[in-house]
Order: structure tokens, then sequence, then C-alpha cells
């Protein structure tokens, strides 16, 4: 298999979390999204990642359908729940942390002088972003608790997405955590960082 992006991108870096921690192999295509897009679009021509080529020769695009496709390779080890109210509980985190890491590419992306000029830069559209993102922030801080685990006994996708999203978050838009700082969530996203799937994909390459 080959996944195609950055583990700058928390899109990316849950799938290729995901796939250390069911113990499947796959090559690296670094591909960044500012600045190869020519690139990326040999395997999406939206030119968005996260793509997953398979060995069949199929590309898989978007997080969610990749993540799909890896948990039922994974089977009864998979991180979502099958059915039931798990799952669902499971998808609610993972859409909340999904909607933080839009917004917060879309905060980073209005700041980079490579994707918009300075004088177009609206401050009325980034003070939005600002407060959907910290109201996804907010939204997992609360679901998560003084639980050690999102949902049930054990570590699902909901905590890996989370975790993966606010260590992008703390990296690349810190503005987001000065009103919530989230102390639940920086304890979780710590304690995952020591798992060997989290080391091996970490954001300190690119500080």
């Amino acid at each position: 298999m080959l996944l195609v992006g950055r583990d700058l991108s928390p899109f990316v870096r849950r799938c290729a979390v995901t796939l250390q921690l069911y113990g499947l192999s796959a090559e690296r295509a670094d591909y960044s999204t500012a600045t190869q897009l020519d690139e990326i679009r040999q395997y999406n021509k939206l030119g968005r990642v996260p793509a997953l080529v398979l060995d069949s020769g199929e590309t898989l695009i978007d997080s969610s359908a990749i993540l799909d496709h890896l948990d039922e390779v994974a089977g009864d080890q998979r991180l979502t729940p099958a059915a039931g109210a798990e799952r669902r509980a499971t998808l609610r985190v993972i859409h909340h942390a999904l909607g933080v890491a839009e917004k917060s590419i879309l905060y980073s992306y209005e700041q980079n002088p490579a994707m918009r000029d300075p004088e177009h830069i609206s401050q009325r559209w980034m003070k939005r972003l600002l407060s959907q993102g910290a109201g996804g922030l907010a939204a997992l801080e609360t679901e998560l608790g003084n639980k050690e685990w999102f949902v049930g006994q054990g570590m699902t996708q909901a905590d890996v997405t989370a975790a993966v999203v606010y260590d992008f978050v703390d990296f690349m838009v810190p503005a987001l955590l000065e009103p919530q700082p989230c102390p639940h969530l920086a304890a979780l996203t710590r304690r995952l960082s020591e798992l060997d799937a989290f080391r091996a994909t970490s954001l300190d390459k690119y500080r």
C-alpha cells in the first residue's frame, strides 16, 4: 500500500497512526497540498490528501473512507465499533474533531501568504473560524471529561482522531487553545503520544 500525504495533515496522520496500530505496512509519499498539488493529483484529482493506494491498484480517497476500509481489514480489532450506541458515540467524537481540524486548517491557510494575499485577509472570517474551532474543542473536552477513553473501556478511533487533531491545533493554531485550554484532551494526547504509532508520526519533524 501507499499512503499519500504528510503527517502534518491531521487527516493523513490519523490514517498513518491507524495503519501502525493495525500492524499494516504502507509506503509513504509525503506530498504537501501547499506545494505539490500536481503530484497529489496523480492519486486524487481534487488535489487533497490523504489517498491510499491498495495493493490491488485501487485508490481510496478521504480519511473516513480509508479508515472504513482499514476497519474492515482489522476485523475484530477495529477501532470504530461496528454498530450500536458505541459506534454513534465514536462517530460523534470523530466528526467534532474533524470539524476542528477543518476550521484550524482554514485559519492557518488564511494567514499563510502563499495561500492568501495579506490585503484580502478577512478578520471577520478569521474570528468566525476561531469561534467554530473553539466550539468543537469545547464539545470534545466535555465529552471526554475525567474518563480515560472517550467511548467504552479502551481506545477507539475517537481517541486517535481527537488526539491527532489536538496535537495539530497545539502546533499550528495555538490561538484556539488560549480561551479553551482543554486539559483532559491535552492529557489524553500526551498519553497516546507515548505509543509507537504516534511517535512514528510525530509532528516534531515539522517544528
